[in-house]
């Protein structure tokens, strides 16, 4: 499930990554570090809007998911994003996303800038 939500979204394809999504799905941006984003926690709409902007910013922009780590409810995806600005510039930003699914929909993603915190918080250990 969001190993495809990524897939859709690099095939241009927006609404069918978000199909999977609850209608009180959150995601927690509270630890962002470096992009320009409130550090907060978004509802569904507020995080559409919020990615629909972020990601209009750019000329070009890619999710990179480095690999998806099944941790039972939770999926683990460390990710090197690329944008490429107006102006030819690329960049790229990492950090990792833990996604939570319940009852067959995806109802939480949390960010994290190192790929520890976040497999100690889906119950792994490396």
């Amino acid at each position: 499930m969001v190993r495809e939500g990524y897939a859709a979204f690099n095939r241009g394809e927006v609404e069918a990554a978000f199909k999977d999504f609850a209608p009180e799905f959150e995601c927690d941006m509270s630890r962002a570090v470096g992009i320009n984003v409130d550090r907060a926690i978004y509802d569904l709409e507020q995080f559409r809007h919020l990615f629909d902007q972020y990601v209009g910013s750019w000329e070009s922009f890619q999710l990179g998911a480095d690999e998806f780590i099944d941790a039972g409810d939770h999926v683990v995806v460390p990710f090197t994003n690329r944008a490429r600005g107006r102006y030819g510039i690329e960049l790229q930003g990492r950090g990792t996303f833990v996604w939570t699914i319940r009852h067959g929909a995806i109802v939480r993603a949390c960010l994290y800038q190192e790929r520890d915190e976040a497999l100690e918080a889906a119950g792994l250990r490396e």
